[in-house]
């Protein structure tokens, strides 16, 4: 496979974050291809979820771009320089990118239902009617139809990743990012997950998954990326990386999780 995807969807370009002195990614390059699902593995304090969350711009770059469906995203480019842009703007920019994260996220004193419909209320400036019809019809997809009247507390773990998941599904899209979406669950909760992931991923949808889930990998990745301290070790499809890894360290560490 590619290391170039010819149809990017997701471009990163020498992406360096630090905290402190801690230097946590230290030039990321990658490229996404639209309709193409990369999953992301690595030990822990690799970089794995901070580089998601630069995606979307929760957290900022320090130096490097990164560009979803051909537009910069935090930033706006003006001859040789980026201007970070408005907090408005940022927020219209994640409206774009969905982001599902490992502790579901959801809002506890709203109904499932509420859930689905908050942001393409507030963000996307929809009627309640039409909102609504769209949520139930999500909640129809991940198996929760029953539940739209329930609040958080109600749902198992699992039923709760499938709403939020479901969630970020109502504001229809380009990317969708997953930070360890099975991590918190009991494992018998997982696979419900894991099926919902997989159904998106044969409908085409552009997914970023940071997981240790290696049987999904290989069962739905395109590609796998393999980090850890910071940098992109090695990554191509399941078969090249999983089955043949080239690199000392990505045996190292599939050798303690197979």
């Amino acid at each position: 496979m590619s290391a170039q995807p010819a149809t990017a969807m997701v471009e990163v370009r020498a992406v360096h974050k630090s905290f402190g002195a801690t230097e946590v990614l230290r030039g990321v390059d990658l490229s996404v291809g639209r309709g193409e699902v990369t999953v992301v593995l690595g030990p822990s304090g690799s970089g794995k979820s901070t580089l998601l969350r630069t995606i979307n711009h929760l957290e900022k770059v320090d130096s490097g771009w990164i560009s979803v469906d051909g537009g910069l995203i935090g930033y706006r480019r003006s001859g040789d320089k980026l201007y970070e842009l408005r907090e408005r703007e940022i927020l219209r920019q994640r409206t774009r990118i969905g982001f599902v994260f490992q502790n579901f996220n959801l809002f506890p004193h709203l109904t499932v239902l509420e859930n689905l419909t908050e942001a393409p209320l507030s963000a996307l400036g929809r009627s309640q009617a039409e909102a609504a019809a769209t949520a139930r019809q999500l909640l129809a997809r991940v198996g929760l139809a029953d539940r739209a009247g329930a609040y958080p507390r109600q749902l198992s773990g699992g039923q709760q990743q499938r709403v939020a998941i479901a969630r970020a599904l109502a504001l229809e899209p380009a990317l969708l990012l997953f930070d360890e979406p099975t991590s918190a669950l009991d494992p018998e909760l997982v696979g419900e997950v894991l099926d919902v992931i997989k159904d998106l991923a044969h409908q085409g949808t552009t997914m970023i998954v940071v997981t240790h889930e290696i049987g999904f990998a290989r069962e739905v990745a395109d590609r796998v990326v393999f980090m850890d301290e910071g940098r992109i070790v090695e990554q191509g499809n399941p078969a090249e990386v999983l089955d043949a890894p080239r690199h000392e360290r990505t045996r190292a560490f599939l050798s303690k999780v197979l």
